[in-house]
């Protein structure tokens, strides 16, 4: 291991602040991840990380990890957390698991528009919880690579499967608010993608057109709609529960 990094223009610094961007994520291939959790979800799914950093005065209880010691204070610079970490590491995006429609798991979800972070990891979550399911994303969606996106996932960024909305093999089923088939009298055969829109504007009626069929899960009267990490997990739970 090297001495202890003290100055703030340390290359692997400045490389934590630029990957902050979604925009520098995607043209360097790279994102960072903060705390032993994720760090440690990572290398027990075998995803060794490009640089690693960790706290010189309090080192991070994650076990086969090389990683440069960082001052405390330049580490709580570059983190985005209220509270710094111990240890924070730059992955590839290029060796997450990627969705391949020709061996995809049984059962998935599709986002369309999906612009919330913290709904879109967690729904990356409920598909690692209620799988093996994938997660298929459409253009607009948030970038699960991003910090909310990341802790929202609680690892499962590494596990579950991820590709583009139209991989989602069929059939697919569109969930939609009101006047769909109710989810409980819906067949659901042995392989299903749920398809689920925006948090505010939901599925536009020309992918609604796409869907092999529509289903709405019941709702108490009055209410407007669920949201649409509930509603996926929701639906996920209720093909996992006739497999059973």
């Amino acid at each position: 291991m090297a001495g202890v990094i003290t100055s703030a223009a340390n290359p692997r610094l400045k490389l934590v602040r630029r990957l902050r961007s979604r925009r520098q994520r995607e043209r360097l291939g790279l994102f960072v991840c903060e705390g032993e959790d994720l760090v440690a979800a990572a290398l027990e799914a075998g995803i060794e990380p490009v640089e690693a950093l960790v706290d010189a005065e309090r080192p991070p209880l994650v076990e086969g990890l090389e990683a440069e010691e960082v001052e405390p204070s330049l580490l709580a610079e570059v983190s985005v957390l209220g509270h710094p970490p111990r240890v924070l590491a730059i992955f590839r995006r290029a060796d997450l698991p990627r969705l391949d429609p020709s061996a995809a798991p049984p059962a998935g979800l599709a986002l369309w528009h999906v612009g919330d972070p913290g709904n879109a990891g967690t729904l990356l979550r409920t598909s690692d919880g209620l799988g093996p399911a994938f997660l298929a994303l459409s253009s607009g969606c948030a970038d699960l690579t991003g910090a909310k996106a990341l802790r929202a996932s609680t690892g499962a960024i590494f596990r579950v499967p991820t590709g583009r909305f139209e991989d989602a093999p069929r059939p697919w089923i569109a969930l939609v608010p009101r006047g769909g088939k109710p989810l409980p009298e819906l067949e659901l055969g042995e392989r299903v993608s749920f398809v689920l829109g925006a948090e505010r504007e939901g599925l536009p009626a020309d992918v609604v057109s796409r869907a092999d069929a529509t289903v709405s899960i019941p709702l108490a009267e009055g209410a407007e709609s669920l949201n649409v990490a509930v509603a996926g997990a929701l639906a996920l739970y209720e093909w996992r529960r006739r497999r059973r």
